[in-house]
């Protein structure tokens, strides 16, 4: 079994501050990247950013400062956010670096080579804030103005000399590989919506401009810059050293595992990037996931809509944590989503306080006051405590298919159930009134011990600062949790003591008014 696994977010265009669009994504590849790290995978885990482009220009012009500048500028926080995150990212690629161009380059002359390019004309609508091309058929007027009906964005004709990639002949291609691989695409709403689009006809894509300079140069042609897209998606191999397709990056790692996007860049990944590809005799990724939105009331989160909201604001009213808490189990992977205050401090009374920081504080208070701060050895499980332990090597194997499709529903509904049935024995058990039965006694607060283990195992993921200070109690340390099994009922057998811990989760006061 390959026990490689590499996850890329989309790299984020740094023509404003970060939203939280963007920490969702990142917040959400993050989650993937934990557990596929504490199941014994080699991880791979890419972030970035993509600074090249008309609208990037623009916005330095407008701060009158180099672009480069500007770039650096909001690159960095971008790194910041990944930080403020706390994202497990193994690498953060930039599209200004010089490993970058030379991947993009070499792309461009492959496909070149491969007689996929050539030089025409280029009329047609251009969105410069989606930098993206679009047919009659997908525009719009509205109050006067020509705008893309799919982003609302507005278009500008452009008329001048491009390089085309023929797109066109990669039609029947692409629809024979989604048939043979149905799982590249997710969710199925989104396959559906690319197979129609593919279906309706290709036409050949315009791959670069002449009429502005910030980009990588067409090899052997100066007065072209490589079209926004085709540059920016060669980030995914550019971050391994391509074209070295034997350095032990790309060999290990490539093709990539899943590409985790926004739904509004989904035609990009799942027909543009495949098409370059297999142009380019190149391996495609193994799966590209386009996820719903963060919506600000009903709309999508633009700066044009001044609807912008900001992680780093919440952040700082709630913690990391429970703002991470509250993305992967308050949306529903792959639909939209809102963030809405009272959820969110529903969140954080409930499932937090409540059920995990109240149940972690209980066990170990009981066992410093009836077992000397130390893990319970002279135990005998019984039918309830082997049912309620056995719950998570019966379902491991389960847990492991449903995140490898996706299904974060599954994951966080499972940890929330076993919240429940963990407060809800260690309440039937009543281990106060077995001080004479120590066996007993004992056996219950290993049991309850035992399963705090596993669910702040399972909860690393989603809130691995929280979590981690729930695992001191048995002096489990981040650079040792992938070392630690779920499976294994006897693990704290081997660990002594117990650990005080402060309180994880301070419950949030709400105004009933």
């Amino acid at each position: 079994m390959n026990k490689n696994f590499y996850i890329t977010t989309p790299i984020y265009y740094p023509s404003a501050k970060p939203h939280m669009g963007h920490a969702y994504s990142s917040i959400i590849a993050d989650f993937f990247a934990r557990f596929k790290k504490i199941d014994g995978f080699n991880v791979y885990f890419l972030t970035g950013t993509d600074e090249h482009g008309l609208k990037i220009q623009r916005a330095a012009e407008k701060k009158k400062i180099k672009t480069l500048e500007f770039c650096n500028e909001i690159s960095l926080t971008f790194k910041d956010l990944s930080k403020t995150l706390n994202l497990s990212n193994t690498d953060f690629i930039r599209t200004t670096e010089n490993r970058h161009k030379k991947s993009v380059q070499h792309l461009w002359s492959e496909l070149e080579k491969n007689d996929e390019i050539y030089l025409s004309k280029y009329s047609g609508w251009y969105s410069v804030s989606d930098e993206a091309f679009y047919g009659e058929d997908e525009i719009e007027v509205i109050d006067g103005k020509k705008i893309a009906i799919s982003s609302k964005s507005a278009v500008e004709w452009v008329d001048e000399e491009s390089y085309f990639f023929r797109l066109s002949k990669w039609q029947k291609p692409l629809l024979d590989f989604y048939q043979k691989n149905p799982n590249f695409i997710a969710p199925e709403a989104r396959k559906n919506e690319v197979i129609k689009f593919v279906e309706g006809g290709l036409k050949d894509l315009s791959v670069s401009r002449k009429t502005f300079s910030w980009g990588i140069e067409v090899p052997n042609d100066k007065d072209h810059v490589i079209y926004v897209w085709l540059d920016a998606l060669t980030n995914y191999i550019s971050a391994l050293n391509f074209p070295n397709i034997n350095d032990h990056l790309f060999k290990n790692f490539w093709p990539a595992s899943i590409h985790l996007i926004g739904k509004d860049i989904l035609r990009f990944h799942a027909v543009y990037w495949p098409a370059f590809l297999l142009a380019a005799k190149v391996d495609l990724p193994k799966r590209v996931y386009g996820h719903g939105w963060i919506l600000s009331g009903d709309e999508k989160m633009s700066k044009s809509k001044g609807n912008i909201l900001d992680p780093l604001e919440i952040v700082d009213k709630y913690g990391l944590d429970p703002l991470r808490y509250y993305l992967i189990k308050e949306v529903s992977f792959g639909n939209d989503g809102n963030i809405s205050q009272d959820r969110l401090e529903d969140c954080i009374n409930s499932d937090l306080a409540n059920n995990f920081g109240n149940l972690c504080q209980r066990v170990t208070a009981f066992a410093t006051k009836n077992c000397d701060s130390k893990i319970p050895k002279k135990i005998k499980f019984e039918k309830d405590d082997l049912k309620i332990l056995d719950n998570y090597k019966n379902n491991i194997d389960k847990i492991r298919e449903k995140i490898d499709n996706q299904d974060i529903n599954f994951y966080i509904n499972f940890i929330v159930n076993s919240l429940f049935e963990a407060n809800k024995y260690f309440n039937d058990q009543e281990p106060w009134k077995k001080k004479n039965d120590l066996i007993r006694l004992n056996t219950i607060v290993y049991t309850t011990l035992e399963i705090v283990r596993k669910i702040s195992f399972l909860l690393y993921p989603i809130i691995p600062e929280s979590s981690l200070k729930a695992l001191k109690i048995f002096g489990i340390t981040e650079d040792k949790i992938n070392t630690i099994s779920i499976i294994d009922n006897n693990f704290l057998l081997n660990i002594d003591k117990i650990n005080k811990i402060d309180i994880l989760f301070h419950k949030i006061e709400k105004n009933n008014d």
